[in-house]
């Protein structure tokens, strides 16, 4: 019989979760998701030592005045795009009825026990992140994993989400501890990168809402 820090933890219909578990979020509205998307999942599955990564597919951007596509059709592209066997598209935001992340990372923290959530955002969000609905909680509620983005390094260093927490920033070098962290506790990665962008496809007529 399992042990009772050995049940997993999961919500109906969404994914599953162990307690001890090392799970990197990554939310947005992926419209539409690309490869881009799947270079920084594998980044931080490794650089971060994640056992899974949830796209957290979104019903709509607060900050965004636009509403995206269907999301049925986000999720099926989404899970066309990715099919790592450590990697999970789910719309559990959808269903869970939140709509900023302090809310979903609240809502994920009281159901699921004992999982380490880190937040992976790009660069660029790490910039603007102090526009975001309570970004104080979300820093103090788990550990943010910051992954590159071109032409955002430097932006994103100099922002001030960066500012006020620079003291509670991890070395890159020592990005394997991240998800075991207490928050607040953030680390930046440069690397290789690729520069696609979501708003960039929509442009190009590749994706049509």
């Amino acid at each position: 019989m399992a042990r009772p820090e050995e049940i997993a933890c999961v919500l109906p219909s969404g994914p599953v979760a162990l307690p001890g578990q090392r799970i990197g979020l990554l939310g947005g509205s992926f419209d539409p998701p690309h490869a881009g998307h799947v270079h920084v999942t594998r980044w931080a599955l490794r650089a971060f030592r994640l056992d899974r990564v949830w796209w957290l597919v979104s019903p709509g951007n607060p900050l965004k005045p636009a509403a995206p596509a269907e999301m049925s059709r986000r999720l099926a592209a989404a899970r066309e795009i990715v099919t790592h066997p450590r990697v999970a598209v789910t719309d559990i935001e959808a269903r869970l009825g939140t709509r900023y992340t302090a809310e979903t990372l609240a809502a994920l923290g009281m159901r699921y026990r004992g999982v380490h959530f880190v937040w992976l955002m790009g660069a660029d969000n790490l910039a603007g992140f102090h526009r975001w609905d309570r970004w104080d909680q979300i820093m103090a509620r788990v550990p943010v994993g910051v992954l590159a983005r071109p032409g955002e390094q430097l932006r994103a260093g100099l922002s001030p989400a960066a500012r006020r927490y620079g003291r509670w920033r991890l070395p890159a070098a020592q990005a394997g501890r991240l998800a075991l962290a207490d928050p607040p506790c953030w680390t930046l990665l440069t690397g290789r990168m690729l520069d696609l962008s979501s708003s960039e496809l929509r442009a190009l007529g590749s994706w049509r809402r």
